[in-house]
């Protein structure tokens, strides 16, 4: 007692103490929990922004290790994207606080201790090494792992079977616009009953509930300058990530509208867009420039969209403007308005360049999913006859 005495009260405050509050009176200063999330972030799509949206939820801050190019290409076969472009994407994630390049694909309580964080988060499939060893083992035996629920529905795998097929059924349209598959888009060569639990489905069920987790529900403040751009923004990439950053500095709060799945095909052909409606709102609300989306917008800006939203700039980038029907600029009246700007986000990439690059490389994306598959659905059916024998015994 005498020491507590010297040195501070019964409830451990000393006498020059103002960063931590006495706990006597519950305003004591609260551990800042720090989650280790970690993988390959290739074609970062909604499904990941859920997981790190889930780990937020967790702890105070978000630390991100990637993976780097030779890593990956040991483990599964080669990157869609550059290690450069997957570490841009992952810091354009709202619930993203810090990136690490270079994680270790198996996750060591080395590289935890080294960041400071307290556990690991991962979704609730397997991921495994080359030598088909789970690779979160050492964390989960020293209890410093979490699992969330990963999305249904969404996969990188499912992602490049679209492409590489060229289906178009995950387009929603008609009647058929709230109808749910239940096929995956592609088998990638193999027989439809041997699909992978986790990656092989293409059932992603939106719910008013899931846009509010990715929304801010923030409305503009008095006198904030609004931007508004529009687009299909599929297949979501380090190019609409860049663009959006620019727009979002041209003023104070960035709405973006995206057009429905037919308009889209419109003008954009073949089986575009890769990702149907639902799916790219996710994506574009995850990012953290964006503050709120309109869903299915009109494809020429309106009088009306102008005056609901109060917009004072409209923008584009650098891409080809199709004109409606042939004959309509759709950006027309913010531009008798003088209030439409084009910008040049200097970055090349396009979602017609991520096709081209993945069907170029369409044997080696083809054995790496299949190898994928195999080794998930072998691994799945191990976990499933331990179940089993644990209910025996």
């Amino acid at each position: 007692m005498e020491e507590k005495r010297a040195n501070g009260d019964s409830c451990g405050n000393t006498s020059n103490s103002t960063d931590n509050k006495s706990p006597c009176n519950g305003q004591s200063k609260k551990k800042e929990v720090r989650v280790w999330c970690d993988g390959c972030y290739d074609m970062v799509h909604f499904g990941h922004a859920n997981s790190l949206r889930q780990a937020k939820a967790l702890g105070d801050k978000v630390i991100v290790g990637i993976h780097t190019d030779e890593e990956i290409a040991k483990h599964k076969g080669p990157p869609v994207f550059t290690e450069e472009e997957r570490v841009k994407m992952v810091k354009g994630i709202k619930w993203v606080d810090e990136v690490v390049l270079g994680a270790p694909y198996v996750t060591t309580l080395e590289v935890l201790d080294q960041h400071n964080c307290d556990f690991c988060v991962h979704g609730d499939d397997i991921t495994m090494t080359a030598e088909g060893v789970d690779t979160y083992h050492l964390v989960k035996s020293a209890n410093r792992y979490r699992e969330v629920r990963r999305t249904a529905g969404v996969s990188t795998t499912d992602l490049v079977g679209r492409m590489l097929l060229l289906t178009r059924n995950h387009f929603r349209q008609g009647s058929a616009e709230y109808d749910i598959e239940k096929e995956g888009s592609s088998n990638m060569g193999q027989d439809s009953a041997a699909k992978s639990p986790w990656t092989g489905c293409s059932q992603f069920l939106p719910t008013t509930q899931k846009i509010i987790q990715f929304s801010d529900g923030k409305s503009p403040n008095p006198g904030d300058k609004i931007v508004y751009v529009a687009g299909a923004f599929d297949l979501f990439h380090v190019g609409h990530l860049d663009f959006l950053e620019k727009a979002k500095k041209l003023g104070d709060y960035l709405i973006v509208g995206l057009h429905t799945d037919p308009v889209v095909n419109s003008y954009k052909g073949s089986n575009y867009p890769i990702m149907n409606l639902h799916e790219r709102v996710l994506s574009v609300l995850a990012c953290k420039f964006v503050n709120e989306v309109v869903i299915g917008a009109p494809y020429c800006v309106t009088e009306e969209l102008l005056e609901h939203f109060k917009i004072d700039v409209v923008c584009h980038g650098r891409t080809p403007i199709s004109l409606e029907d042939g004959k309509s600029d759709p950006y027309a009246l913010p531009k008798t308005r003088a209030i439409f700007e084009l910008i040049d986000s200097g970055n090349e990439m396009t979602t017609e360049r991520i096709v081209e690059r993945i069907i170029s490389h369409r044997l080696e994306y083809e054995r790496r999913n299949q190898a994928k598959e195999k080794k998930e659905i072998e691994a799945f059916e191990a976990l499933q006859k331990q179940k089993l024998t644990q209910k025996a015994g």
